[in-house]
């Protein structure tokens, strides 16, 4: 969330290669958002040369910047 807060949308491979995460991890992680109303996940095209891209709702911004907040908080 904390790449998707900042910008419009990102490529599923640069979220994986960032996050150093596997494929599968990386989708279960993004399907749990999406189905929290946090994020939104877009397809394009089909097999090898087919797109997926994420972007962050402004729930899921929101959300985020909460829990970014209380973690600082926490920190003092």
């Amino acid at each position: 969330m904390a790449v998707l807060e900042g910008s419009q949308f990102a490529e599923f491979g640069f979220l994986r290669e960032h996050l150093a995460v596997s494929d599968s991890d990386l989708s279960k992680q993004a399907a749990t958002l999406e189905a929290a109303g946090y994020l939104t996940i877009r397809k394009s095209g089909r097999g090898r040369g087919g797109l997926t891209s994420f972007q962050a709702t402004a729930a899921g911004k929101a959300a985020y910047r909460r829990h970014r907040d209380a973690l600082r908080t926490m920190l003092g």
